[in-house]
């Protein structure tokens, strides 16, 4: 199975936009990408991801479309792995932390609430 941490910070910007589309185009890809390099570079880009097995390929309409082959939730769970690792000195307290500093202002009782659940049942298992 791939792993993302052999991906290029381009390689993962691209497979981010794919996550947020579910499948999508190189051109897709070229309207949201910053700093967009060449419509072939893309395309060169996303067959380079499709050879390391992290991209799906389908062609329609004479139009390839490309899906992630990783589950969305293990791609989300390794994602958040990285941003402890570099942003948070691996503590997921500090993250919670910016995240409730940063929502303190939309964030619902409810989310609250289901927070407090997850942990709770945190607590229990350490216990």
């Amino acid at each position: 199975m791939p792993k993302f941490n052999q991906l290029s910070r381009r390689e993962r910007q691209i497979m981010d936009i794919v996550y947020e589309l579910g499948e999508a185009s190189a051109k897709d890809i070229e309207q949201r990408l910053p700093d967009a390099p060449s419509y072939s570079a893309i395309r060169a880009t996303m067959n380079k991801l499709a050879r390391k097995e992290f991209l799906s390929v389908a062609e329609r309409d004479l139009k390839y479309f490309y899906s992630p082959t990783i589950d969305h939730e293990e791609a989300s769970r390794t994602a958040v792995r990285r941003l402890l690792r570099t942003f948070f000195k691996d503590s997921p307290s500090l993250a919670m932390n910016t995240l409730l500093d940063l929502s303190k202002e939309d964030i619902s009782a409810q989310e609250l609430d289901r927070l407090k659940k997850v942990i709770e049942e945190a607590k229990a298992t350490k216990s």
